[in-house]
Order: C-alpha cells, then sequence, then structure tokens
C-alpha cells in the first residue's frame, strides 16, 4: 500500500499545484513544496503508526490462533494433568516462526492498511472538491475502506490475529490518521487557490494599464 498511497498523494499534489496557478512563486518551488509537505506528513504518520503497532506487540504479545501448527509442541513432554495453563512446553517448530507466532495483539496489517486507506480518504475530501466529483469522491472513499477492512478480515480468517487484534489494529490505524491529517498536514486548513485564467489575467492587467476615474476603494473624491 505504500507505493499505492505515495503515488496517489505526489499525482495529487502536482494536479491541485498545475489547476492553481499561483503568481510571484516559482512553479518548481511550489511543486517541490507542496509534495514535500504532503509525502512527509504521511510518512511521520505511517511511523508512529508503526510504532505503536511494535510497542504494543513486543510488549502485550498474545498467541496467535494458529500458534500450536506452528510451534508443533513435542506432546510426550506436557504434564496435562496438573490442569490451568500449560506454560511448560517445548517447540519444535522454526524458531523465527514460533517467535512471531507470540506477536498477535494487535494486527500490523490491519492497523497499517487503515492508517494509509483512512489518509487517502480524507486527502482526497480535502483535496477533490469539484461539482462532477460529488459521487466519485465517495465511491472512491468506499472502496478504499472496504479495502482495509477486506484487509483486516482476512488476517482472521487466514488464522493469524483473533477479530479483537484486528478491530484494535483498525481503531489504532484510523486514530492516527486522523490526527496526523488534522494536526499534521492541516489539509482541511489550507486555502483553496483560485485558478486564475488568461481572460481574468488579462483584464487585471488592463485595469492596473487604465485606472478608473477614481472609483474605486479607498479613493479620496
Amino acid at each position: 500500500m505504500i507505493p499505492f498511497t505515495l503515488i496517489v498523494i505526489v499525482c495529487g499534489e502536482c494536479l491541485s499545484v498545475y489547476l492553481s496557478r499561483v503568481r510571484n512563486q516559482s512553479l518548481g518551488t511550489k511543486y517541490i513544496s507542496c509534495v514535500y509537505k504532503a509525502v512527509g506528513s504521511y510518512v511521520f504518520g505511517a511511523a508512529a503508526s508503526q510504532s505503536l503497532t511494535d510497542i504494543a506487540k513486543y510488549s502485550i504479545g498474545r498467541l496467535r490462533p494458529n500458534f500450536l501448527a506452528v510451534c508443533n509442541p513435542v506432546w510426550d513432554r506436557i504434564n496435562c494433568k496438573a490442569g490451568g495453563y500449560i506454560v511448560n512446553f517445548t517447540c519444535s517448530g522454526d524458531e523465527f516462526l514460533v517467535d512471531e507466532a507470540r506477536l498477535s495483539f494487535y494486527s500490523g496489517h490491519s492497523s497499517f492498511s487503515m492508517y494509509c486507506m483512512l489518509f487517502l480518504v480524507l486527502y482526497i475530501q480535502a483535496r477533490l472538491r469539484s461539482q462532477w466529483a460529488r459521487l466519485l469522491r465517495p465511491t472512491i472513499q468506499f472502496f478504499l475502506i472496504a479495502t482495509a477492512v477486506y484487509v483486516g478480515l482476512s488476517r482472521v480468517s487466514d488464522y493469524k490475529h483473533h477479530w479483537s487484534d484486528v478491530l484494535a489494529g483498525l481503531l489504532q490505524g484510523g486514530i492516527v490518521a486522523v490526527l496526523t491529517v488534522f494536526c499534521v498536514a492541516n489539509f482541511f486548513s489550507q486555502p483553496v487557490e483560485p485558478v486564475v485564467t488568461q481572460e481574468e489575467e488579462a483584464s487585471h492587467a488592463s485595469l492596473q494599464d487604465n485606472p478608473s476615474n477614481g472609483n474605486h476603494y479607498g479613493s479620496t473624491d
């Protein structure tokens, strides 16, 4: 999802700069500035989301649903008569896979997919404001959120996570995406710069060359 998200953001920022012809600023500088702010905000939020996920995984852990299949314990050495939780057992499976099978809470796939998709949903909401996109915008947003939810559900069907792991991951990714968009990127607080057409530029130039007879704001006559 990282390349897909970056491509959408870069193309969206370049198109936004192209459609809003900004005066008194180098066009190349404007492209670099807008792409840097958008991509930088996305990368910051992605790093924060992944950091929170790793903190939860390595501090809480939890066994995955497929832990017994991965561990393949030596049943002859397990004393089932003791009752309660069995903590003394020996795994015969691959050591790396066994360690990974202890990191179920919460789902990193769910949290990161929801972060990426919700970030794009909010980005599209802030940038795609044309009247012709009134139906296109929510359609794209629906499929983006559906993709994130599908990723989370696939982790349950693959026996890699419990449903509560997926739910916690989706919530965490969504919260980080909202905070990143509104508190870091500030997509919705940036004013939409008007599109300056050639006719408006010519009219503006003619008014400057041939001012009216003092009938304008600030006239002392």
